[in-house]
């Protein structure tokens, strides 16, 4: 099969290097000095499993040197999609299926959706609709990434723990090719079950990452550190809360408790969320996808949200800080 990865950082890397081990044509679109290491050396993943080296892949930056693609892994933050959507038809053919791995809210969240909302855009991630206009949701499968991981120097990820990438179709079909992503992800060594209601998997995910992204990033703690800290557990705990009301009136549901996600962030130990990876790179943070799109929809549905408003306010002016004083905050490796 013919895959291209659209943003092969941590998450996009792993998945594009065992794909590649499994047999797949691969290639990666990447940049900097993270590219160039590839390009010489192939994509090496340590940690969990010492997978070794993927060489037989073709990495770029210059995605307009590809052909149309089986499979599209689309694995940039949301704020880094639009710069790359007028690249995406000489990729995107007819036939072609495009896997949607963002943290968050994804844009097309009430596209096929049905019901009172359907088509609304979620201006937090897809201002004026740009994304909605130009990617047919016809060809998106929803993904969520659940392993922990970090490029730990150019060239090299490092996989922290998990292996799980849930797919399901923005409707809830159990499709042809869905189905045969969840095999091609499957026999790369990834659990990935097919799911009738990806919207509620998103809100699970997404559960931990609105509240221990950005206090991680506020506070500099690790997983381990926010949920062993009674305040700021308790503050991942009030935001939680708030956020599963949203979701809940928008007809989400949720397997476990909310004690039980946090005991398993706490379980993944002293692991640096990407926020905060981001924040001592110097990286714009993620902020509208995980937290702001949330609040967007918090005004949809008519909840009140104190606990969610006051961090999103302090990570925004962290973001606007770090951003406009150029500033990196450079800590030092826990763990991972």
């Amino acid at each position: 099969m013919r895959i291209c990865v659209v943003g092969a950082g941590a998450i996009g890397g792993l998945m594009g290097a065992r794909l590649a081990q499994a047999g797949h044509e691969v290639s990666l679109i990447a940049r900097g000095p993270h590219l160039r290491a590839i390009q010489q050396k192939g994509l090496a993943l340590t940690g969990a499993g010492n997978y070794g080296v993927a060489q037989n892949l073709d990495a770029t930056d210059d995605m307009t040197q590809l052909d149309h693609q089986d499979l599209v892994v689309m694995s940039l933050k949301s704020h880094q999609i639009p710069a790359v959507v007028q690249h995406l038809p000489g990729i995107v053919g007819p036939d072609t299926a495009m896997v949607t791995v963002q943290n968050g809210i994804p844009w097309w969240y009430f596209q096929k959706l049905g019901g009172e909302h359907e088509g609304r855009v979620v201006e937090s991630v897809d201002p004026g609709g740009v994304l909605a206009r130009s990617i047919r949701a016809e060809c998106l499968i929803g993904c969520i990434a659940y392993p922990a991981a970090v490029i730990s120097e150019p060239g090299v990820i490092h996989h922290v723990e998990g292996n799980r990438f849930p797919v399901g179709e923005l409707d809830g079909r159990v499709s042809e090719r869905v189905t045969k992503v969840s095999e091609v992800l499957t026999d790369a060594g990834f659990k990935s079950p097919v799911l009738e209601d990806i919207r509620s998997e998103i809100w699970l995910k997404l559960w931990g990452n609105l509240s221990f992204n950005p206090i991680s990033a506020l506070t500099h703690a690790t997983l381990e550190g926010i949920c062993q800290f009674p305040l700021s557990r308790d503050l991942a705990a009030s935001m939680m809360t708030e956020a599963k009301a949203i979701a809940e009136r928008l007809g989400a549901s949720f397997r476990v408790s909310l004690e039980r996600r946090i005991e398993g962030a706490e379980k993944v130990g002293r692991h640096k969320t990407s926020m905060l990876q981001d924040v001592e790179s110097g990286k714009p943070l993620e902020i509208d996808g995980m937290l702001g799109a949330v609040i967007e929809l918090a005004e949809v549905v008519g909840c009140e949200i104190p606990a969610l408003r006051s961090v999103y306010a302090c990570v925004c002016l962290l973001n606007h800080t770090l951003q406009s004083e150029n500033i990196r905050l450079q800590g030092q490796s826990r763990g991972v």
